[in-house]
């Protein structure tokens, strides 16, 4: 599955990882080296993530009920706690740099390319 910044016409990622139950979400990228370009994690539902035993930074899309997104941060290092986004009903995770390569920004609409 792909993800588009509809908004701005650019791709987010080509190889989302959907996290959808407890356990995936619960594994998220644990155990991973780094999160290769083009690659994602989208957690549903989300509105809050942590960054304890990761190896590498990541940028993190909060996004809203409408596809749009509520917050950015950028390349939120390992042993963080982000803050919580109540408005947020998912999280997209990308690699650290994604966020500022594609000028993504709150208020973008995301989809997945299809018509």
């Amino acid at each position: 599955m792909a993800l588009i910044n509809v908004t701005k016409n650019s791709l987010l990622s080509d190889k989302v990882i959907l996290a959808d139950t407890f356990f995936k979400r619960l594994k998220g990228l644990l155990g991973r080296k780094a999160l290769g370009d083009g690659e994602g994690l989208i957690i549903i539902p989300g509105n809050s993530i942590h960054t304890f035993f990761m190896h590498f930074p990541i940028d993190v899309l909060f996004i809203g009920k409408d596809n749009k997104v509520v917050k950015a941060l950028h390349s939120l290092k390992p042993f963080r706690i982000s803050p919580v986004c109540f408005n947020s009903c998912y999280i997209v995770e990308l690699p650290a740099g994604k966020i500022r390569s594609t000028n993504t920004s709150v208020g973008d609409l995301l989809g997945d390319g299809s018509p």
